[in-house]
């Protein structure tokens, strides 16, 4: 089935179009990144399915209440989904506002019903980071003087020292770093996050010759095993590093450091920003170095640096309890 076809099975010509029409908005003159043009298809799809049971056969027909319906629907699963969170239900329903203030943009409709519902409330989930002790100790544990051991440690060395999603991690060309800068600065690596938009990064200097010692000593060996390929993280047959692989490498390091909790490549990710905002650096300059389109997104990572500062001082001050 193609992606059109599962984004407009079943549904009425007039709907099923106008639905795909934003769709390829959103991929051509927006261009989301695959990942999140997916989860929008998903949403969508699901509030499509909804509107034809509801007897709607085209955008014009919607109206104020098809949409508020939908959007309780969601949380215990009447609109014919598996029920969803509140912050799954919040994204789909901001997919859905999208998606009426396109068709109402684009004449599409005459008004925008969707324009006064709010989705549903999420609580406030705030990212998982382990301590500045517990990567060392995991670093400490990655990797042996082999091929796949020199691997393991540059990669997780790397996404410890740029945060980079391990999408960009795994997408990476030999190319795309820079180890040796020429007028004697740091490494850098260029990146390339949601919708294509690229930034440079630096790269620390453990991380810095974690690389290079893979790179130099190990890379070879490994892309011998191929065909050829310019992927910077090679698999053990020499074909670029699959983001499953990555996560089943932090996986297997993480139970040897006795890291007692889930941690993922993104736990990385989120210990990378929580760690530099605790040493003092701005939020704006953390918003760059994780590509976050707002500072609103960077932001949560100071609630998690705020909890920190409130045991510490709870901890430590003469009169902080009575």
């Amino acid at each position: 089935m193609s992606r059109k076809t599962q984004a407009s099975a079943d549904l009425p010509r007039v709907l099923a179009q106008a639905v795909e029409d934003y769709l390829r908005h959103l991929a051509v003159e927006r261009g989301l990144a695959a990942n999140t043009l997916a989860a929008y298809r998903r949403d969508v799809a699901r509030y499509g399915a909804y509107l034809a049971r509801e007897g709607v056969h085209a955008p014009s027909d919607v109206q104020r209440r098809h949409v508020g319906g939908f959007a309780q629907a969601l949380r215990d699963g009447a609109d014919g989904g598996s029920p969803l969170t509140a912050r799954s239900a919040a994204r789909t329903v901001v997919a859905v506002r999208g998606l009426h203030r396109f068709w109402a943009l684009e004449g599409t409709t005459p008004d925008d019903p969707a324009a006064d519902v709010s989705p549903p409330l999420a609580g406030q989930r705030l990212p998982k980071a382990i301590t500045v002790h517990e990567v060392a100790r995991l670093l400490e544990m990655a990797g042996a003087d082999t091929p796949s051991g020199l691997r393991d440690r540059a990669l997780l060395e790397f996404l410890y020292a740029t945060g980079a999603r391990i999408s960009e991690a795994v997408g990476l060309d030999v190319d795309d770093l820079r180890l040796d800068a020429p007028d004697g600065g740091p490494a850098v690596v260029r990146l390339f996050g949601k919708g294509s938009k690229e930034r440079l990064v630096p790269i620390g200097s453990f991380a810095a010759r974690a690389l290079d010692a893979y790179i130099v000593r190990a890379r070879p060996a490994l892309v011998a095993k191929g065909p050829g390929t310019p992927a910077l993280f090679l698999n053990a047959r020499g074909g670029r590093l699959s983001r499953q692989s990555a996560w089943t490498i932090l996986k297997d390091v993480a139970e040897k450091a006795q890291i007692n909790r889930d941690v993922s490549p993104h736990t990385l990710r989120h210990s990378f920003a929580t760690h530099l905002l605790e040493g003092g650096a701005d939020v704006r300059v953390v918003q760059e170095l994780l590509g976050h389109a707002s500072v609103t997104t960077t932001q949560v990572y100071t609630l998690v640096t705020a909890d920190t500062l409130r045991e510490v001082y709870a901890a430590a001050h003469p009169r902080a309890r009575g």
